[in-house]
């Protein structure tokens, strides 16, 4: 009697893989391009002014540091369907459910000024007063996400945030010495505070407590399945790429620019940005593509964060929090993300030139580091079904990277003290 081999599984023709990659495609791109945001660029405009290419090598470096951070927060939201705030709730109880979402509205504050600070300022760039440009962005953002569901909201941030490539392009056209860039790759000025300053700023830029928190829910909330997780992944990975990349443009026409020239040009505003770094592109032109770039990494951060704690906040306290949901639904949840986005831009109408607080806004968010990492990585060992947990040697190169880069970025932050 013979025994017939088990079935098969069937093989997905490489046609249907990428019409299931691109429906899962999302989360993990907007949350990266929103983490290019005002406060970043601003960040490595510092960076490369003031270090010249000795800053390079961590924006590489923090590629795989990001997506293995952001890689457990799709594993946490494929593999039990609920938020980060839930999830804490759940595991670790309430008390230090309301810890977190409070260190995540802190964070949120301090992004939600830079954002509108910038869209503000690439209003001034063209004439149009502050108080005009900031209106109109509310109306916009509040008209998205009210209007619109889950998809179409996160259709919208893309092409928003997809403006930033022309920070790549202009780094392209900039005058970069080669020979530069390999010294500054490896020159570490290992004994000055200012370095170590700028180290945990650009640690803060890219590891941010509502990156976390957003994309683990909007995994959630988009109801991506098990058998999706390794598109996620990729949606991830390719996220994480593209981000530094345009991190590292930024720096880079920052070092070519005015680096060595040791120009001391401030840069805390968009104008003074954009005059500073796109010389050889004219006035005009450059500051056209720089107030594209800023105005694209506002918008989508200003909805990704504002996202991040309506979702937080109604993770932790239990009300109706999701984008499928209409407004008369869930009001709470639209009603948490309306006073994000009026308080912030009503905060910048008020008080001019709250961008110039970005640098320090990145550093705070170093030094909250070990809160969030500390979460995730717990979750991922406790919260996960028992096949899915962090395990082995995968544990223990999650452990080591994330303590590693709490370590640097909390060190960097007190030793510029």
């Amino acid at each position: 009697m013979s025994i017939s081999p088990p079935p098969r599984t069937p093989r997905v023709p490489s046609k249907a893989r990428w019409l299931i990659f691109l429906g899962v495609l999302g989360p993990g791109l907007v949350v990266m391009l929103a983490d290019t945001d005002v406060g970043s660029v601003i960040t490595a405009a510092q960076s490369g002014a003031q270090w010249g290419y000795k800053l390079l090598a961590l924006q590489l470096l923090l590629i795989p540091v990001l997506y293995v951070v952001q890689e457990l927060t799709v594993r946490l939201g494929v593999f039990t369907g609920k938020g980060h705030g839930e999830l804490i709730r759940e595991t670790f109880g309430a008390g230090w459910a309301w810890i977190s979402v409070l260190g995540l509205a802190v964070a949120t504050i301090g992004a939600l000024l830079t954002e509108f600070s910038g869209i503000a300022g690439v209003g001034e760039l063209f004439g149009v007063p502050r108080t005009m440009s900031l209106t109109l962005a509310v109306v916009f953002l509040l008209a998205v996400v009210w209007t619109g569901t889950y998809r179409r909201v996160e259709r919208m941030a893309i092409a928003l945030g997809l403006f930033e490539l022309v920070f790549v392009w202009v780094a392209l056209r900039s005058p970069v010495d080669s020979g530069a860039m390999v010294r500054g790759l490896t020159e570490v000025p290992w004994h000055n505070g200012g370095y170590w300053y700028l180290v945990a700023a650009n640690i803060g830029a890219v590891i941010m407590p509502w990156m976390v928190f957003y994309q683990q829910s909007a995994v959630a909330d988009k109801k991506l399945r098990p058998d999706q997780y390794r598109y996620a992944r990729w949606d991830t990975a390719i996220g994480a790429v593209l981000t530094q990349v345009i991190m590292a443009s930024v720096l880079i026409v920052a070092a070519a620019t005015l680096a060595p020239a040791h120009s001391h040009a401030p840069l805390n505003t968009v104008g003074q940005i954009a005059d500073a770094l796109t010389p050889a592109l004219g006035p005009e032109l450059g500051r056209t593509l720089f107030g594209l770039g800023i105005l694209g990494a506002a918008m989508v951060a200003a909805i990704v964060v504002s996202l991040a704690v309506a979702w937080g906040f109604g993770e932790v306290t239990g009300y109706k929090h999701s984008l499928e949901h209409r407004p008369l639904e869930a009001p709470w949840f639209y009603v948490m993300f309306s006073l994000g986005v009026i308080g912030g831009a009503a905060l910048v109408a008020l008080v001019p030139n709250l961008v110039a607080l970005s640098v320090g806004v990145e550093v705070m968010n170093a030094l909250m580091l070990p809160l969030v990492l500390g979460f995730l990585v717990t979750l991922a060992v406790r919260a996960l079904p028992p096949e899915h947990r962090l395990r082995g040697a995968y544990f223990w190169i999650v452990l080591t990277i994330v303590i590693l880069t709490t370590g640097l970025g909390v060190y960097g932050a007190l030793s510029s003290l």
